[in-house]
């Protein structure tokens, strides 16, 4: 279970997230909406530990442990796994490197040993054929020349792979056709399980119609405003933002 509670948050002295409070419960799908500039993606950097924020008050619990006092690759180790809106791109670092050193950090930090390289190849190749990844595609630097969609199918398999705690998708729908987004949230879906938890953050309510939440935030300036099931992101479609902007007021 990942608890935020009272998290205050600024960056070149703007504060950007105002005493937000959130639980999101384990094997829970939780939705966070709202407009432009309500603290979206900075509560999705903060939780997982992108420097340059300035972590005035609050805490952020994963399973009890306080993560805000862990570095990066700790979160990660933890079973913090965050989607971009925007993956980058890194030229010279081959796809399967890349998953390999990623996977084997995590087996070593749970005290388990390597994978052998055939058991590797395995499990990639698996995951990776029910996302349409291409053999071509891996054989690649990661994310390089990659479509929109190919990215975000290749943040998928990495979730897959790491089989993350807490999952947090920033707005993964960002740039998707109806193909592509219904092949990114059947590769969310398989993973949903009663100890995996996961927080979808998104402007709309199309991609909740493919990964449909247990519970929906309305977030506005930096705060937690309304809460409740998945008809609220029909009612969020249907009237927009006006009213919650003035709740945060």
């Amino acid at each position: 279970m990942i608890e935020i509670r009272n998290l205050v948050v600024e960056i070149e002295g703007q504060r950007i997230l105002d005493g937000l409070n959130l639980t999101v419960k384990d094997g829970e799908v939780a939705a966070i909406m709202g407009p432009n500039g309500s603290g979206k993606s900075t509560l999705s950097y903060v939780v997982a530990g992108r420097e340059d924020y300035e972590v005035l008050d609050g805490e952020v619990l994963l399973n009890g442990e306080n993560i805000l006092e862990m570095a990066p690759d700790e979160r990660a180790a933890a079973g913090v796994f965050l989607a971009f809106q925007y993956p980058l791109e890194i030229p010279g670092v081959g796809t399967m490197t890349f998953l390999k050193a990623a996977m084997n950090a995590q087996r070593r930090h749970r005290g388990e040993p390597e994978l052998a390289t055939a058991d590797f190849m395995k499990r990639v190749n698996n995951a990776a054929e029910g996302l349409g990844i291409s053999k071509d595609m891996l054989k690649r630097a990661l994310n390089v020349g990659f479509s929109g969609g190919e990215k975000k199918r290749m943040e998928i398999l990495q979730m897959a792979l790491l089989q993350p705690a807490f999952c947090i998708l920033d707005e993964t729908d960002s740039g998707l056709d109806i193909d592509a987004l219904k092949i990114v949230a059947d590769g969310v879906n398989a993973l949903r399980s009663p100890d995996r938890s996961f927080l979808v953050i998104t402007h709309y309510q199309r991609l909740l119609n493919h990964i449909v939440p247990d519970t929906v935030h309305v977030m506005a300036k930096g705060r937690i405003v309304k809460s409740g099931g998945k008809e609220l992101a029909l009612e969020l479609e249907a009237n927009g933002y006006a009213d919650y902007r003035n709740l945060a007021a």
